[in-house]
C-alpha cells in the first residue's frame, strides 16, 4: 500500500467520496450533512490523501483543509473491504505529517453521532470532544473533536 497527495478529480477517488455520502447521507438529515465535494477538496489549501493498494486501486482517502489556525479533517474513508488493516489510522498519520510540515499544529474535526466507529477511530487518535469552531451550528447530531501537537 502507498498514500500520497493526490488530485481528488479522478474517477476512482471520486467513487471513494460517492461511497462515503452513500454511507453518511441516510445517517443523518441533509441540513446535518457537512461533506465537501470534489470542487471544495480540490483548492489549494486542501491536502488531500489517496491509499492505494499493490495494485493501484484507491482504497482510502481523507483530507486537511489548511485554515489559519488549524486543519480541519474531512472526508476520511476506507473502503469497507479493505477495513482492520490500519489504513485509516495509516491515512491520518500521514495527513497530519504532511500538515504539520507546513506549520499546523491543531487538527479539529466534525462527525456525526450516528457514527460510533468513527468516534472510537478518532479518540484512539488522540482527539478529544470540543464544542463547535468554525461556521458549525451546535448540531446535537454533530461531535466536535480536536488533537493539539505539543510543539
Amino acid at each position: 500500500m502507498r498514500i500520497s497527495l493526490e488530485s481528488p478529480a479522478q474517477p476512482d477517488v471520486i467513487q471513494l467520496i460517492d461511497d462515503l455520502d452513500a454511507y453518511q447521507k441516510p445517517l443523518y438529515p441533509p441540513e446535518c450533512h457537512y461533506g465537501i465535494d470534489i470542487a471544495a477538496l480540490s483548492v489549494p489549501n486542501v491536502l488531500f490523501a489517496v491509499a492505494r493498494d499493490g495494485e493501484g486501486t484507491a482504497i482510502g482517502c481523507g483530507a486537511i483543509v489548511m485554515e489559519p489556525e488549524f486543519g480541519e479533517l474531512k472526508r476520511m474513508y476506507v473502503r469497507p473491504e479493505n477495513r482492520g488493516q490500519g489504513i485509516a489510522a495509516k491515512v491520518l498519520r500521514f495527513l497530519e505529517g504532511e500538515a504539520m510540515a507546513r506549520g499546523c499544529a491543531m487538527f479539529r474535526l466534525e462527525t456525526g453521532v450516528s457514527q460510533p466507529e468513527a468516534l472510537s477511530f478518532y479518540a484512539r487518535s488522540g482527539y478529544a470532544r470540543r464544542g463547535p469552531f468554525g461556521s458549525y451550528p451546535d448540531d446535537p447530531l454533530s461531535v466536535f473533536m480536536q488533537k493539539e501537537i505539543a510543539s
